[in-house]
């Protein structure tokens, strides 16, 4: 069988799609690492605020928006406002769960954004799902409860924060998917770093203190950066590889999280989050093969 140079060439953007989708794991991985320790010494919003700081700066010298701002002009400034929201909520929600939750708990709810996606997609944009992938969401959402087990005494109120930022990233999603007919990747970039920034500094900026040593400080700058290199990684995985394509390889990060977990914080998953792992992660990658495949079916 010839292969053509140009199916060489998909195929080899493709394999450096991926590779650039799994350093942006990579980076989120470090981002939340260093979230977790630095929530010891300074209070989760202002972490989130020099987070977002950190991200617009680097967006800002990235991008060049100067030379050209026509692809930061938005057409539905209330829907970025809102997806910015969303996108705050998200963070300062996941950091919070960081001060007491393990890595690989906060990932792992995180993950049920997925089948969650799956569901509202339906009410909310018209993508309904057909009923193989709504059993598909019930198994995930036993997942979701094999880890969180409410109602005994392994349960920590800590898991609602995670929850809550999941179900913020889930209204990040979904807003994001409806403003990609109209505005630019670059321009929700920007603005969902920017926008963020403006919005927790009233907030976080009356109760921040000074970071206690360099190291911290260097931790708050590290979030910053692998944030804003994470989501522009993305950007470059998703102009080379399809999104169906990519989309398996968020669940490296649960990897990443693990080893994280353990060689910065002596963390290791217990049996019931590998198993609500494993009923959470599978249920997701069953709803992308219905859709890839078969459509609404």
């Amino acid at each position: 069988m010839v292969v053509s140079s140009q199916d060489a060439g998909e195929a080899a953007d493709r394999l450096r799609g991926i590779a650039l989708f799994c350093g942006a794991m990579v980076l989120f991985t470090l981002l939340d690492s260093a979230a977790k320790y630095t929530t010891a010494f300074l209070p989760a919003l202002e972490i989130a605020w020099a987070r977002f700081v950190i991200h617009a700066l680097l967006a800002f010298l990235i991008l060049r928006p100067w030379l050209d701002w026509s692809p930061y002009r938005t057409r539905r400034p209330v829907a970025q406002i809102i997806r910015a929201l969303m996108l705050v909520g998200s963070t300062a929600f996941n950091f919070l769960a960081l001060r007491t939750l393990r890595l690989d708990q906060t990932t792992v709810i995180m993950f049920s954004s997925a089948f969650v996606t799956a569901a509202l997609a339906g009410p909310i944009l018209g993508e309904w799902v057909g009923p193989r992938r709504w059993a598909a969401i019930v198994v995930g959402f036993i997942g979701v409860l094999v880890v969180m087990r409410p109602g005994t005494s392994a349960f920590e109120p800590a898991m609602l924060f995670s929850v809550a930022a999941m179900l913020c990233y889930v209204g990040y999603l979904l807003l994001t998917r409806h403003l990609t007919s109209t505005d630019s990747s670059r321009g929700m970039l920007l603005i969902s770093a920017v926008v963020p920034a403006l919005i927790l500094a009233p907030v976080s900026l009356p109760t921040a203190v000074m970071p206690p040593t360099l190291f911290i400080a260097g931790l708050l700058v590290v979030t910053g950066i692998c944030g804003g290199l994470g989501h522009w990684l993305l950007i470059q995985a998703h102009r080379l590889a399809p999104t169906s394509v990519l989309a398996p390889f968020i669940y490296t990060q649960l990897l990443w999280m693990t080893t994280a977990g353990y060689v910065f914080f002596s963390e290791l998953p217990d049996r019931f989050t590998i198993v609500g792992g494993v009923l959470i992660v599978g249920s997701a990658l069953y709803i992308l093969y219905r859709q890839r495949v078969h459509g609404d079916n």
